[in-house]
Protein backbone atom coordinates (compact mmCIF):
# COMPACT_ATOMS: atom_id res chain seq x y z
CA UNK A 1 0.00 0.00 0.00
CA UNK A 2 1.47 3.35 -1.09
CA UNK A 3 1.76 6.14 1.49
CA UNK A 4 -0.57 9.13 1.21
CA UNK A 5 0.78 11.54 3.80
CA UNK A 6 2.00 14.92 2.54
CA UNK A 7 5.38 16.05 3.90
CA UNK A 8 6.49 19.65 4.37
CA UNK A 9 9.98 20.47 5.63
CA UNK A 10 10.74 24.10 6.48
CA UNK A 11 14.44 24.78 7.00
CA UNK A 12 15.29 28.13 8.63
CA UNK A 13 19.04 28.51 8.44
CA UNK A 14 20.85 29.53 11.65
CA UNK A 15 17.65 29.85 13.71
CA UNK A 16 18.65 29.66 17.37
CA UNK A 17 16.14 27.80 19.56
CA UNK A 18 16.86 30.16 22.45
CA UNK A 19 15.48 32.99 20.26
CA UNK A 20 12.04 31.35 19.93
CA UNK A 21 9.25 32.01 22.43
CA UNK A 22 8.14 28.37 22.73
CA UNK A 23 11.73 27.41 23.59
CA UNK A 24 11.66 29.84 26.51
CA UNK A 25 12.55 33.27 25.11
CA UNK A 26 10.16 35.78 26.69
CA UNK A 27 11.31 38.78 24.66
CA UNK A 28 11.31 37.75 21.01
CA UNK A 29 7.94 37.40 19.29
CA UNK A 30 7.46 34.18 17.30
CA UNK A 31 3.69 33.50 17.43
CA UNK A 32 3.54 31.42 14.26
CA UNK A 33 6.35 29.05 15.14
CA UNK A 34 4.77 28.82 18.60
CA UNK A 35 1.42 27.84 17.08
CA UNK A 36 3.07 25.04 15.10
CA UNK A 37 4.84 23.89 18.27
CA UNK A 38 1.51 23.84 20.12
CA UNK A 39 0.22 21.36 17.53
CA UNK A 40 3.45 19.40 17.47
CA UNK A 41 6.49 18.24 19.39
CA UNK A 42 9.39 20.43 20.56
CA UNK A 43 12.80 18.75 20.72
CA UNK A 44 14.92 20.57 23.28
CA UNK A 45 18.18 18.71 22.71
CA UNK A 46 18.55 18.49 18.94
CA UNK A 47 21.98 18.67 17.31
CA UNK A 48 23.58 18.48 13.86
CA UNK A 49 26.05 15.62 13.59
CA UNK A 50 28.36 17.61 11.31
CA UNK A 51 28.70 21.33 10.60
CA UNK A 52 27.85 23.63 8.88
CA UNK A 53 25.31 24.26 6.03
CA UNK A 54 26.07 21.60 3.42
CA UNK A 55 27.06 18.71 5.73
CA UNK A 56 23.76 19.22 7.59
CA UNK A 57 21.73 19.11 4.36
CA UNK A 58 23.67 16.02 3.29
CA UNK A 59 22.76 14.27 6.54
CA UNK A 60 19.12 15.36 6.23
CA UNK A 61 18.80 14.28 2.61
CA UNK A 62 20.55 10.93 3.03
CA UNK A 63 20.19 9.94 6.69
CA UNK A 64 23.94 9.25 6.71
CA UNK A 65 26.62 10.55 9.07
CA UNK A 66 29.01 12.99 7.42
CA UNK A 67 31.44 13.37 10.32
CA UNK A 68 34.31 12.53 10.09
CA UNK A 69 34.18 11.23 6.53
CA UNK A 70 32.67 13.94 4.34
CA UNK A 71 33.60 17.61 4.02
CA UNK A 72 31.47 20.32 2.44
CA UNK A 73 30.90 18.70 -0.97
CA UNK A 74 28.21 17.94 -3.55
CA UNK A 75 25.95 14.93 -3.33
CA UNK A 76 27.74 11.98 -4.89
CA UNK A 77 26.35 9.53 -7.48
CA UNK A 78 26.31 6.92 -4.71
CA UNK A 79 24.07 8.95 -2.37
CA UNK A 80 20.43 7.87 -2.16
CA UNK A 81 18.25 10.77 -1.08
CA UNK A 82 14.83 11.11 0.51
CA UNK A 83 13.21 12.58 -2.63
CA UNK A 84 14.57 9.72 -4.74
CA UNK A 85 13.05 7.19 -2.34
CA UNK A 86 9.74 9.04 -2.24
CA UNK A 87 9.58 9.23 -6.04
CA UNK A 88 9.45 5.43 -6.12
CA UNK A 89 6.28 5.61 -4.00
CA UNK A 90 4.45 8.13 -6.15
CA UNK A 91 5.38 11.40 -4.45
CA UNK A 92 5.66 14.73 -6.26
CA UNK A 93 8.74 16.46 -4.87
CA UNK A 94 9.49 20.19 -4.86
CA UNK A 95 12.52 22.11 -3.58
CA UNK A 96 12.17 25.87 -3.15
CA UNK A 97 15.13 27.73 -1.73
CA UNK A 98 17.27 30.85 -1.59
CA UNK A 99 20.10 28.95 0.14
CA UNK A 100 22.52 29.60 -2.70
CA UNK A 101 25.06 26.99 -1.62
CA UNK A 102 22.54 24.32 -2.65
CA UNK A 103 22.32 25.46 -6.26
CA UNK A 104 25.92 26.30 -7.02
CA UNK A 105 27.09 24.38 -10.12
CA UNK A 106 27.56 20.68 -9.47
CA UNK A 107 26.12 20.56 -5.94
CA UNK A 108 23.25 18.26 -7.02
CA UNK A 109 20.96 18.91 -4.06
CA UNK A 110 18.00 19.19 -6.42
CA UNK A 111 18.44 15.57 -7.46
CA UNK A 112 15.27 13.56 -7.00
CA UNK A 113 13.01 16.63 -7.01
CA UNK A 114 10.52 17.03 -9.82
CA UNK A 115 10.47 20.79 -9.35
CA UNK A 116 13.16 23.09 -8.07
CA UNK A 117 12.95 26.85 -7.77
CA UNK A 118 16.03 28.92 -7.05
CA UNK A 119 15.51 32.35 -5.45
CA UNK A 120 18.65 34.24 -6.35
CA UNK A 121 20.57 36.93 -4.49
CA UNK A 122 21.19 35.87 -0.91
CA UNK A 123 24.40 36.99 0.80
CA UNK A 124 27.34 36.41 -1.58
CA UNK A 125 25.35 34.84 -4.43
CA UNK A 126 26.90 36.30 -7.59
CA UNK A 127 23.57 37.42 -8.95
CA UNK A 128 23.96 41.06 -9.96
CA UNK A 129 26.97 43.04 -11.18
CA UNK A 130 25.64 46.59 -11.05
CA UNK A 131 26.35 49.22 -8.43
CA UNK A 132 25.18 48.58 -4.85
CA UNK A 133 21.81 50.06 -3.95
CA UNK A 134 23.23 51.56 -0.75
CA UNK A 135 26.59 53.01 0.18
CA UNK A 136 28.72 50.14 1.59
CA UNK A 137 30.44 52.62 3.90
CA UNK A 138 27.22 52.87 5.92
CA UNK A 139 27.44 49.15 6.73
CA UNK A 140 31.12 48.74 7.59
CA UNK A 141 33.55 49.73 10.27
CA UNK A 142 37.19 50.22 9.22
CA UNK A 143 38.07 46.80 10.71
CA UNK A 144 35.88 45.12 8.08
CA UNK A 145 37.76 46.59 5.12
CA UNK A 146 39.76 44.09 3.10
CA UNK A 147 38.04 41.06 4.62
CA UNK A 148 35.98 38.39 2.91
CA UNK A 149 32.91 39.88 4.55
CA UNK A 150 33.44 43.18 2.70
CA UNK A 151 33.08 41.33 -0.61
CA UNK A 152 30.01 39.44 0.61
CA UNK A 153 28.41 42.63 1.85
CA UNK A 154 28.98 44.58 -1.39
CA UNK A 155 27.59 41.68 -3.41
CA UNK A 156 24.54 41.54 -1.16
CA UNK A 157 23.94 45.27 -1.57
CA UNK A 158 24.07 44.76 -5.35
CA UNK A 159 21.62 41.86 -5.13
CA UNK A 160 18.94 43.89 -3.36
CA UNK A 161 18.97 46.73 -5.88
CA UNK A 162 15.35 46.08 -6.91
CA UNK A 163 13.97 45.73 -3.38
CA UNK A 164 11.06 48.09 -2.74
CA UNK A 165 8.55 46.42 -0.40
CA UNK A 166 8.53 43.79 2.34
CA UNK A 167 7.51 41.18 -0.21
CA UNK A 168 10.82 41.74 -2.01
CA UNK A 169 12.80 40.41 0.97
CA UNK A 170 14.20 36.93 0.49
CA UNK A 171 12.18 34.94 3.03
CA UNK A 172 9.02 36.50 1.58
CA UNK A 173 10.06 35.50 -1.95
CA UNK A 174 10.72 31.91 -0.89
CA UNK A 175 7.45 31.53 1.00
CA UNK A 176 5.41 33.18 -1.77
CA UNK A 177 6.96 30.77 -4.29
CA UNK A 178 6.10 27.84 -2.01
CA UNK A 179 2.50 28.94 -1.52
CA UNK A 180 2.08 29.45 -5.24
CA UNK A 181 3.35 25.92 -5.91
CA UNK A 182 0.97 24.52 -3.30
CA UNK A 183 -1.93 26.43 -4.83
CA UNK A 184 -1.30 25.68 -8.49
CA UNK A 185 0.91 22.63 -8.90
CA UNK A 186 0.95 20.34 -5.85
CA UNK A 187 -0.26 16.80 -6.51
CA UNK A 188 -0.83 14.53 -3.53
CA UNK A 189 1.04 12.93 -2.00
CA UNK A 190 3.77 15.56 -2.14
CA UNK A 191 7.10 16.26 -0.50
CA UNK A 192 7.81 19.99 -0.23
CA UNK A 193 11.21 21.13 1.03
CA UNK A 194 11.28 24.90 1.68
CA UNK A 195 14.83 25.99 2.51
CA UNK A 196 15.09 29.61 3.75
CA UNK A 197 18.56 31.11 4.16
CA UNK A 198 17.11 33.58 6.70
CA UNK A 199 17.68 34.22 9.56
CA UNK A 200 21.27 33.64 8.44
CA UNK A 201 23.35 36.80 8.15
CA UNK A 202 23.14 39.43 6.66
CA UNK A 203 20.65 40.46 9.36
CA UNK A 204 18.68 42.94 7.35
CA UNK A 205 14.99 42.84 8.33
CA UNK A 206 12.49 45.48 7.13
CA UNK A 207 12.56 48.73 9.16
CA UNK A 208 9.55 47.84 11.31
CA UNK A 209 11.25 44.61 12.43
CA UNK A 210 14.67 46.26 12.75
CA UNK A 211 13.16 48.67 15.28
CA UNK A 212 11.50 45.95 17.37
CA UNK A 213 14.61 45.04 19.35
CA UNK A 214 17.23 47.74 18.64
CA UNK A 215 17.91 50.93 20.58
CA UNK A 216 16.08 53.82 18.87
CA UNK A 217 18.97 56.11 19.86
CA UNK A 218 21.59 54.00 18.04
CA UNK A 219 23.44 56.12 15.46
CA UNK A 220 26.34 53.86 14.54
CA UNK A 221 27.07 51.81 11.44
CA UNK A 222 24.36 49.43 10.25
CA UNK A 223 26.42 46.28 10.79
CA UNK A 224 24.14 43.73 9.12
CA UNK A 225 27.03 41.35 8.37
CA UNK A 226 29.84 41.58 10.94
CA UNK A 227 33.21 40.11 10.17
CA UNK A 228 33.99 36.64 11.50
CA UNK A 229 36.09 36.49 14.62
CA UNK A 230 36.36 37.94 18.08
CA UNK A 231 34.10 40.76 19.18
CA UNK A 232 36.86 43.05 20.50
CA UNK A 233 36.44 45.35 17.48
CA UNK A 234 32.82 46.06 18.42
CA UNK A 235 31.53 48.37 21.15
CA UNK A 236 28.88 47.05 23.52
CA UNK A 237 26.37 49.37 21.82
CA UNK A 238 27.22 47.93 18.40
CA UNK A 239 27.02 44.36 19.65
CA UNK A 240 23.61 44.99 21.19
CA UNK A 241 22.47 46.53 17.91
CA UNK A 242 23.61 43.44 15.99
CA UNK A 243 21.78 41.20 18.45
CA UNK A 244 18.68 43.31 17.94
CA UNK A 245 18.97 42.91 14.17
CA UNK A 246 19.13 39.14 14.51
CA UNK A 247 16.12 39.12 16.81
CA UNK A 248 14.22 41.27 14.32
CA UNK A 249 15.18 38.89 11.54
CA UNK A 250 13.79 35.98 13.58
CA UNK A 251 10.46 37.74 14.11
CA UNK A 252 10.29 38.66 10.42
CA UNK A 253 10.94 35.06 9.40
CA UNK A 254 8.24 33.97 11.85
CA UNK A 255 5.73 36.26 10.12
CA UNK A 256 6.30 34.45 6.83
CA UNK A 257 6.22 31.05 8.51
CA UNK A 258 2.70 32.09 9.41
CA UNK A 259 1.89 32.84 5.75
CA UNK A 260 2.93 29.31 4.78
CA UNK A 261 1.00 27.69 7.63
CA UNK A 262 -2.13 29.67 6.78
CA UNK A 263 -1.92 28.57 3.15
CA UNK A 264 -1.61 24.94 4.24
CA UNK A 265 -4.75 25.36 6.35
CA UNK A 266 -6.61 27.16 3.59
CA UNK A 267 -5.88 24.30 1.17
CA UNK A 268 -6.83 21.68 3.78
CA UNK A 269 -3.31 20.25 3.95
CA UNK A 270 -2.32 21.29 7.48
CA UNK A 271 -4.08 18.73 9.69
CA UNK A 272 -3.22 15.64 7.67
CA UNK A 273 0.37 16.56 6.83
CA UNK A 274 3.70 15.83 8.49
CA UNK A 275 5.37 19.22 9.01
CA UNK A 276 9.00 19.57 10.13
CA UNK A 277 10.40 22.98 11.08
CA UNK A 278 14.10 23.00 11.84
CA UNK A 279 17.39 24.84 11.59
CA UNK A 280 20.77 23.47 10.63
CA UNK A 281 22.55 25.00 13.64
CA UNK A 282 22.61 28.22 15.65
CA UNK A 283 24.94 31.23 15.39
CA UNK A 284 27.21 32.96 17.95
CA UNK A 285 26.44 36.64 18.54
CA UNK A 286 29.09 37.65 21.03
CA UNK A 287 28.82 34.82 23.55
CA UNK A 288 32.26 33.66 24.66
CA UNK A 289 33.69 36.70 22.83
CA UNK A 290 33.10 35.40 19.30
CA UNK A 291 30.68 36.32 16.53
CA UNK A 292 29.47 34.09 13.66
CA UNK A 293 30.45 30.47 13.03
CA UNK A 294 33.94 29.12 13.64
CA UNK A 295 35.09 25.50 13.79
CA UNK A 296 36.16 25.90 17.43
CA UNK A 297 33.07 27.74 18.80
CA UNK A 298 31.34 24.50 19.74
CA UNK A 299 29.21 25.94 22.51
CA UNK A 300 25.40 25.99 22.59
CA UNK A 301 25.21 29.23 20.62
CA UNK A 302 26.42 27.26 17.59
CA UNK A 303 25.71 23.56 18.04
CA UNK A 304 22.05 23.57 19.10
CA UNK A 305 19.44 23.29 16.38
CA UNK A 306 15.73 24.06 16.35
CA UNK A 307 13.49 21.05 15.74
CA UNK A 308 9.69 21.05 15.86
CA UNK A 309 7.63 18.26 14.27
CA UNK A 310 3.87 18.39 13.75
CA UNK A 311 2.57 14.91 13.08
CA UNK A 312 -0.53 14.09 10.98
CA UNK A 313 -3.78 14.84 12.85
CA UNK A 314 -1.64 16.64 15.47
CA UNK A 315 -0.68 13.38 17.16
CA UNK A 316 1.58 13.99 20.20
CA UNK A 317 0.58 17.71 20.23
CA UNK A 318 2.09 19.70 23.08
CA UNK A 319 4.87 17.20 23.83
CA UNK A 320 8.37 18.32 24.77
CA UNK A 321 11.27 15.90 24.34
CA UNK A 322 14.49 16.38 26.31
CA UNK A 323 16.24 13.26 25.06
CA UNK A 324 19.08 13.67 22.57
CA UNK A 325 18.20 13.67 18.88
CA UNK A 326 20.29 14.40 15.79
CA UNK A 327 19.58 15.74 12.33
CA UNK A 328 19.98 12.23 10.87
CA UNK A 329 16.89 11.20 12.87
CA UNK A 330 14.70 13.48 10.74
CA UNK A 331 14.72 11.44 7.49
CA UNK A 332 14.27 8.21 9.46
CA UNK A 333 11.27 9.77 11.22
CA UNK A 334 9.72 10.99 7.97
CA UNK A 335 9.92 7.56 6.37
CA UNK A 336 8.69 5.82 9.51
CA UNK A 337 5.63 8.09 9.88
CA UNK A 338 4.47 7.49 6.30
CA UNK A 339 4.84 3.74 6.64
CA UNK A 340 8.21 3.26 4.96
CA UNK A 341 10.25 2.19 7.99
CA UNK A 342 11.93 -0.49 5.85
CA UNK A 343 13.55 2.27 3.78
CA UNK A 344 15.52 3.42 6.83
CA UNK A 345 17.52 0.19 7.06
CA UNK A 346 20.69 1.76 5.68
CA UNK A 347 20.31 5.09 7.42
CA UNK A 348 22.23 5.97 10.56
CA UNK A 349 19.37 7.85 12.21
CA UNK A 350 16.44 6.52 14.24
CA UNK A 351 12.79 7.51 14.21
CA UNK A 352 11.77 9.79 17.08
CA UNK A 353 8.46 7.92 17.15
CA UNK A 354 10.31 5.33 19.22
CA UNK A 355 10.63 7.97 21.95
CA UNK A 356 7.11 9.31 21.60
CA UNK A 357 5.60 5.83 21.84
CA UNK A 358 7.82 4.98 24.83
CA UNK A 359 9.30 2.04 22.94
CA UNK A 360 12.77 3.14 24.02
CA UNK A 361 14.00 5.31 26.87
CA UNK A 362 16.43 7.19 24.61
CA UNK A 363 17.83 7.03 21.08
CA UNK A 364 21.44 7.51 22.16
CA UNK A 365 23.59 8.24 25.21
CA UNK A 366 25.56 11.09 23.64
CA UNK A 367 26.10 13.07 20.43
CA UNK A 368 29.31 14.19 18.73
CA UNK A 369 29.49 17.21 16.46
CA UNK A 370 32.04 19.45 14.77
CA UNK A 371 33.48 20.50 11.42
CA UNK A 372 35.07 17.92 9.13
CA UNK A 373 37.94 20.31 8.40
CA UNK A 374 38.61 20.93 12.09
CA UNK A 375 40.06 18.80 14.85
CA UNK A 376 37.82 20.36 17.52
CA UNK A 377 34.90 18.16 18.63
CA UNK A 378 31.95 18.58 20.98
CA UNK A 379 30.56 15.59 22.89
CA UNK A 380 27.23 16.07 24.65
CA UNK A 381 24.91 14.21 26.94
CA UNK A 382 21.76 15.77 28.35
CA UNK A 383 23.82 17.03 31.31
CA UNK A 384 27.39 17.49 30.12
CA UNK A 385 29.23 19.17 27.26
CA UNK A 386 32.84 18.16 26.61
CA UNK A 387 34.85 20.06 24.00
CA UNK A 388 37.97 18.34 22.70
CA UNK A 389 40.72 20.80 21.86
CA UNK A 390 43.59 19.44 19.75
CA UNK A 391 46.02 21.76 21.54
CA UNK A 392 45.09 20.06 24.82
CA UNK A 393 42.97 22.75 26.52
CA UNK A 394 39.77 20.71 26.72
CA UNK A 395 36.58 22.09 28.25
CA UNK A 396 33.78 20.54 30.34
CA UNK A 397 30.49 22.21 31.26
CA UNK A 398 27.51 21.21 33.36
CA UNK A 399 24.62 22.20 31.07
CA UNK A 400 22.01 21.84 33.82
CA UNK A 401 23.71 24.19 36.28
CA UNK A 402 25.57 26.32 33.76
CA UNK A 403 23.61 26.49 30.45
CA UNK A 404 25.68 29.48 29.32
CA UNK A 405 28.88 27.40 29.60
CA UNK A 406 30.71 30.02 31.63
CA UNK A 407 32.56 27.75 34.07
CA UNK A 408 35.00 25.19 32.70
CA UNK A 409 35.04 22.19 35.06
CA UNK A 410 37.74 20.23 33.27
CA UNK A 411 40.09 20.34 36.28
CA UNK A 412 37.37 19.77 38.88
CA UNK A 413 35.37 16.90 37.42
CA UNK A 414 38.20 14.79 36.07
CA UNK A 415 36.36 11.46 36.10
CA UNK A 416 33.43 12.89 34.17
CA UNK A 417 35.85 14.50 31.73
CA UNK A 418 37.58 11.15 31.14
CA UNK A 419 34.23 9.46 30.57
CA UNK A 420 33.12 12.09 28.07
CA UNK A 421 36.49 12.02 26.32
CA UNK A 422 36.25 8.25 25.97
CA UNK A 423 33.13 8.63 23.81
CA UNK A 424 35.28 10.11 21.07
CA UNK A 425 36.94 6.70 20.70
CA UNK A 426 40.47 6.01 19.56
CA UNK A 427 39.50 6.81 15.96
CA UNK A 428 39.10 10.50 16.74
CA UNK A 429 42.41 10.81 18.52
CA UNK A 430 44.31 8.95 15.79
CA UNK A 431 42.56 11.09 13.20
CA UNK A 432 43.47 14.27 15.09
CA UNK A 433 47.07 13.16 15.42
CA UNK A 434 47.42 12.45 11.71
CA UNK A 435 45.62 15.63 10.70
CA UNK A 436 47.84 17.60 13.06
CA UNK A 437 50.94 16.29 11.30
CA UNK A 438 49.28 17.02 7.96
CA UNK A 439 48.56 20.61 8.99
CA UNK A 440 52.14 21.02 10.19
CA UNK A 441 53.42 19.79 6.80
CA UNK A 442 51.08 22.21 5.01
CA UNK A 443 52.34 25.11 7.12
CA UNK A 444 55.95 24.10 6.46
CA UNK A 445 55.30 23.93 2.72
CA UNK A 446 53.60 27.33 2.83
CA UNK A 447 56.65 28.70 4.65
CA UNK A 448 59.11 27.17 2.18
CA UNK A 449 57.26 28.54 -0.84
CA UNK A 450 56.82 32.06 0.46
CA UNK A 451 58.89 34.87 1.81
CA UNK A 452 56.59 35.22 4.81
CA UNK A 453 57.53 33.97 8.27
CA UNK A 454 55.32 31.31 9.86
Amino acid sequence: MKPKTNIIVLMLDSLRPDHIHCYGNEKIKTPNIDSLAKDGVIFENAYPEGLPTIPVRTALFTGQYTLPFRPWQPLTPQDITIPEILTAYGYTNALITDTYHLFKPGMNFHRGFHVWRWIRGQEGDVYRSGPPKYNPEDFMKPEMKGTHVEKLLIQYLRNIADRETEEDYFVAKVIREATEWLEKEAREPFFLWVDCFDPHEPWDPPPSFEKMYTDPNYRGKKIIHPKYGKTDWLTEEELNYIRGLYAGEVSFVDKWVGVLLEKLKELDYYEKSLIVLLSDHSVPIGEHGWILKHPHTLWSELVRMTLIIKFPENTYAGTRVKKLVEDIDVPATILDVIGLERETRYMHGKSVVLLLENQVEKLRDYIITGYHESLHRCVRTEKWSFIFRPEGKDELYDLEKDPGEARNLIDECTEEAKKMASYLARYCYLYASRRSREVQRMLQLKYELSELPL
